[in-house]
């Protein structure tokens, strides 16, 4: 008889896991990294600045959690490759891979004098950055039998749109490369793409070069669009996750999708996973 409901529905899957994340000392990284030391996985925190790094360490292990941090910038292959030698080295094997580092350089065509150094660090994060991450810990994974690689898209890689080209490309490079390493690996690496709504209230947003960029993503006009930011007691619905006019993300809630993917039997893999608000006011 089958043990699916006893294991798959009760069973912690996230316990004991090695689990690297890019982009960890903030945002959905460090909200991810948080979560998943707290179900009992052992977290490697990667990024640039080290003293958020050893900030995001402490609290976890204040909680009880394990972690460890290594600084890293994605853009460079000695890193990336450096972070996963040194999760083998710290705890034996390396379970997961969450390629989260990333920027939203919004931004028109006609703004490329002060937006294409940032376009091209964002394609250099993304795309060099998740081919590295990749490279770096699929011998190990191979040679373990089993690993789950985990990229962080976005629903701007569903269509085109005037001003996110450059971050379109760069999160649909993102999910190509996933979807090529699942069909490559069949089975041996679990894949999964996860894309998310627009965040506000994370840093990612802060990197955005002309706020006017945005508009073409948005279902709402800009009138209404201004007083959703200006005036939330408008609207208090809007900031209710549990109304259906839910339109203002918790970071969480990405935080909770990706533990999710991770949450899995070694037969399932979770491959996709668009995470959006009842009432998402982006048509993309």
């Amino acid at each position: 008889m089958s043990d699916y409901k006893s294991n798959y529905i009760q069973k912690n899957y996230v316990e004991g896991k090695v689990v690297i994340i890019t982009g960890a000392s903030s945002g959905f990284g460090l909200l991810t990294a948080k979560r998943i030391a707290e179900w009992g996985g052992k977290v490697v925190l990667a990024a640039r600045n080290e003293a958020k790094l050893q900030n995001a360490v402490r609290e976890i292990k204040e909680s009880g959690g394990e972690a460890c941090y290594v600084v890293a910038d994605v853009t460079k292959k000695e890193d990336v490759f450096n972070a996963a030698a040194y999760a083998v080295t710290t705890y034996g094997k390396i379970d997961v891979l969450v390629n989260n580092a990333g920027t939203m350089p919004l931004a028109f065509f006609s703004d490329h004098e002060k937006a294409l150094d940032k376009w091209e660090q964002c394609l250099d994060i993304s795309l060099k950055g998740t081919l590295y991450g990749i490279c770096a810990v699929y011998d190990q994974m191979i040679k373990q039998g089993s690993g789950h690689v985990i990229n962080i898209s976005s629903i701007y890689a569903n269509f085109p749109l005037a001003g996110a080209g450059v971050y379109q490309v760069a999160k649909m490079g993102v999910q190509y490369l996933a979807d090529s390493l699942r069909s490559e690996c069949q089975g041996k690496i679990k894949v999964t793409t996860v894309k998310p709504t627009g965040f506000m209230r994370t840093g990612l947003s802060g990197s955005v070069i002309n706020e006017m960029a945005i508009m073409p993503a948005l279902t709402m006009p800009t009138e209404a669009m201004v007083k959703w930011i200006e005036e939330p007691a408008l609207r208090p619905d809007f900031h209710d996750i549990n109304s259906v006019s839910y339109n203002d993300p918790d970071p969480q809630i990405l935080a909770d999708n990706i533990l999710y993917a991770i949450n899995q039997p070694l037969g399932v893999d979770v491959g996709d996973i668009t995470v959006r608000c009842s009432n998402d006011m982006f048509i993309v």
